[in-house]
């Protein structure tokens, strides 16, 4: 006899969900997905991160920064993400993921999948910009910036907004966590 499968923390039978956080660099997706991932561990949930710095020096290294690069980089991490997620893992995903079609494409390609628009109006993102790469970027030195001379498509149909320059981390947080508690992927 099979048995139903529940969304209890810890349990062997957890199913997993991409929650993907897009935004503009500084936006503070990196920001919101530590303490989310800590909060959803210790509310008994397997959960990975996949950030999009630690992905670039780690998995894709060899890409830079054209719109191909920019595609091929989200589609192998939808690519890991769907794996971590079949495996019952939430997986919190922090990446710019500036075009709508490559957000699309992970969202087919993993399926459970909550698409988080972390906004953040680009003035107060090169406020925060403590690498100076909206600097850069602005004098020229960086090419194919988003927000700079490269564009972020903004999601149109995102399941959550959360807009960090009004808002509190733990507001965010919480946001999130509500988000995935009433539409059944935790409990």
């Amino acid at each position: 006899m099979v048995s139903e499968k529940t969304l209890s923390p810890g349990n062997n039978n957890q199913e997993g969900v991409a929650v993907w956080l897009t935004g503009l660099s500084g936006a503070g997706k990196t920001t919101i997905s530590i303490p989310l991932c800590e909060q959803l561990e210790l509310m008994g949930y397997r959960v990975q991160r996949l950030d999009g710095d630690v992905v670039r020096q780690k998995l894709t290294k060899d890409l830079g920064f054209s719109k191909e690069d920019r595609d091929l980089n989200i589609e192998r991490v939808a690519f890991v993400a769907e794996r971590l997620v079949k495996h019952g893992v939430i997986t919190v995903c922090a990446l710019i993921s500036p075009y709508r079609d490559e957000r699309q494409h992970a969202r087919n390609e993993i399926g459970r999948f909550v698409e988080v628009f972390v906004k953040c109006p680009l003035e107060v993102c090169e406020e925060r910009d403590v690498k100076g790469l909206y600097a850069k970027a602005r004098a020229g030195e960086i090419k194919n910036f988003t927000g700079i001379d490269d564009p972020y498509e903004e999601p149109e149909d995102a399941e959550l907004t959360v807009d960090t320059s009004q808002s509190s981390l733990q507001a965010e947080v919480d946001a999130i966590i509500a988000y995935l508690q009433e539409n059944g992927f935790i409990i």
